[in-house]
């Protein structure tokens, strides 16, 4: 059986969270789901996923369909099943310390807050999993943060982060391509 690579994006499942901030994982996998035609499938009432063949590597695209802090679910089941081992897994996701339109992967380390990411680690029993991270910030000061990455990004603010979403999709191929430092010194700079 080949090696298989997993990239989830997180957001929140329903029309009510479509173009809202917290949504931003799911914004980049729905990048690269349009850019390689996948076709997605139920996964165990959890979520979706699609199998690609991506830079000579077959890739599994996960969106949970849980909400937001049960991400992991979702991501370990389809893990487990298909054998995916956590240094072959990249989790996409919205970063409200992150200036909006800015993206920055990362190794491996804490939730820093993000709760779907918090899930996965716990479930997946591991920090080690790379993380690629999506600005949505900064929050303004007179807004709550749960209000703030709930709420949907203005025209001006998606004229911002549309470019992000494309280069956060070239930031996954380029990890399935050359790997996790190259990545990182190529989009983080």
């Amino acid at each position: 059986m080949a090696e298989l690579f997993l990239v989830a994006g997180l957001g929140n499942p329903g029309a009510e969270y479509r173009q809202t901030r917290h949504n931003a994982g799911f914004m980049v996998l729905d990048e690269l789901i349009r850019r390689h035609g996948a076709d997605c499938k139920a996964w165990q009432n959890l979520g979706e996923y699609a199998k690609v063949c991506l830079q000579g590597k077959d890739v599994l695209f996960a969106k949970p369909l849980t909400y937001m802090n049960e991400s992991g679910r979702m991501v370990s089941s389809l893990a487990r099943f298909f054998k995916v081992p956590a240094q072959n897994m990249l989790v996409c996701f919205d970063d409200l310390s992150l200036d909006l339109g800015h993206i920055r992967m990362r190794a491996s380390g804490s939730a820093g807050g993000q709760k779907g990411m918090k899930n996965i680690i716990e479930l997946m029993g591991t920090q080690n999993i790379a993380r690629l991270r999506v600005g949505i910030g900064p929050k303004p000061a007179a807004f709550d943060t749960a209000a703030f990455v709930l709420s949907r990004f203005s025209r001006a603010d998606m004229d911002a982060l549309s470019p992000a979403l494309c280069k956060a999709a070239d930031a996954v191929e380029s990890w399935l391509a050359d790997g996790l430092e190259k990545t990182m010194s190529r989009f983080n700079g």
